[in-house]
């Protein structure tokens, strides 16, 4: 099991390629919550994540040979990342097995960093097969996403971050995905501050942490889904494990739609991106998945905001309908002059702006003399979208709300 010391070691090699990001006071946070919160801003890390640090490392640690060797590894982007550009920095060689449905932006931004890519598996856990197939073959070392002392070590470095800028730090809020980063963390802020709480965030379509603590195991899920596609693990890692049984004093999950309304509101609020992975220890914070006192000095950790643009569509849309402030019906009308106008002046005098409108007079469930309707509409707020609803359905319409 890592130590301190580790990552104290491990701050020197890391110093020379990451950079200590912001940890950022949050008024917009504090005020919702209630608490004192600090936004540890690991967007801004070279590469979009933290995932550099434990991946330079692991890298400089290394001998001459296996550096030779060159290096391989499976990663759904953000460790990629931080291990193509670890690597070519030191001019070491890397290969690196993607997901085939990985985020185009991240494929490319691991090609531009200077790794070979090898796009293979439905999730991380079928890339990490073929991965190792090629460490075999080609004889590279694996650079393993978490399960690794000299990776924790490295992850670590963002906790000693915090305490040297927020001594009063009372609990860090940190995302689960194989285990790496929060163990790092874990490791070096009960090991100077053990009154500092560490709390884990999983999404709900990738928590095999709160069954395997359950059952003193790990526990591999069948599958994984979730929009937190950096957490998108089947399983911890099994040192990782060991680490977060004895070190980590709760774990958490929340739903894709509570990540997409922390990612939206901090968006809007915060003027800051973040990556469904990074959003976790915000949603957990917002809504409430744990106890927190008054004023309680609060640091989630956003480790990422290395979105895919088509994703980030699909999130924020899914933000606002959480949100009450998209909504998407549909009614009939009868097919006669004046019927859409007479519609859309009931939507307007209810302060609702329409996006689009989708008018059908042919779908075969409509009767002959009637047409369906659809329409997208911008409402302010789940107050105001039942309103809507309301008069239009006093007006004499059967509205079925799709979103």
């Amino acid at each position: 099991m890592i130590e301190l010391a580790d990552v104290l070691d491990a701050r020197e090699r890391v110093a020379a390629t990451a950079r200590h990001t912001p940890l950022d006071y949050s008024h917009t946070f504090s005020s919702m919550t209630g608490a004192d919160v600090h936004l540890k801003l690991e967007t801004f890390q070279r590469t979009g994540s933290f995932k550099i640090r434990g991946a330079t490392n692991k890298i400089a640690t290394l001998s001459d040979e296996e550096q030779a060797a060159g290096v391989v590894t499976a990663s759904a982007g953000n460790h990629a990342q931080g291990v193509a550009l670890a690597a070519t920095r030191i001019g070491v060689d890397s290969k690196i097995v993607m997901p085939e449905h990985a985020p185009v932006s991240k494929v490319e931004a691991t090609r531009s960093y200077g790794a070979e890519v090898v796009l293979h598996g439905a999730d991380y856990d079928e890339a990490a097969e073929k991965a190792h197939e090629i460490e075999r073959a080609e004889g590279r070392v694996y650079v393993h996403a978490f399960d690794d002392p000299m990776v924790m070590a490295g992850q670590g470095t963002i906790g000693l971050e915090v305490l040297e800028d927020l001594p009063e730090v009372e609990t860090l809020v940190v995302p689960i995905g194989g285990g790496g980063l929060i163990s790092g963390i874990a490791t070096a802020v009960k090991a100077k501050n053990p009154d500092a709480r560490v709390v884990g965030v999983q999404a709900e379509g990738a928590s095999s942490v709160a069954d395997s603590l359950q059952k003193g195991e790990v526990v591999e899920r069948d599958s994984v889904d979730t929009i937190a596609d950096g957490i998108a693990t089947r399983k911890v890692g099994s040192q990782t494990f060991e680490v977060i049984r004895e070190r980590v004093d709760e774990v958490v999950t929340v739903s894709d739609a509570e990540t997409a309304v922390a990612l939206t509101t901090l968006l809007e609020r915060g003027k800051t991106l973040v990556e469904g992975a990074g959003a976790v220890p915000l949603a957990a914070l917002l809504e409430g998945k744990f106890d927190y006192d008054d004023d309680e000095v609060i640091v989630p950790c956003l480790c990422g905001g290395n979105i895919d643009l088509n994703v980030l569509t699909t999130v924020i849309m899914r933000g606002l309908v959480e949100t009450g402030r998209y909504l998407r019906v549909r009614t009939i009308l009868k097919d006669r002059p004046g019927e859409l106008e007479r519609l859309v002046e009931v939507i307007s005098e209810q302060r609702a702006n329409i996006y689009a409108i989708e008018h059908d007079r042919a779908g075969k469930d409509v009767a002959m003399n009637a047409a369906e309707v659809e329409l997208d509409l911008e409402t302010k707020g789940p107050d105001h979208a039942d309103e809507l609803l309301a008069a239009l359905r006093a007006e004499g319409y059967e509205v079925d709300v799709l979103v």
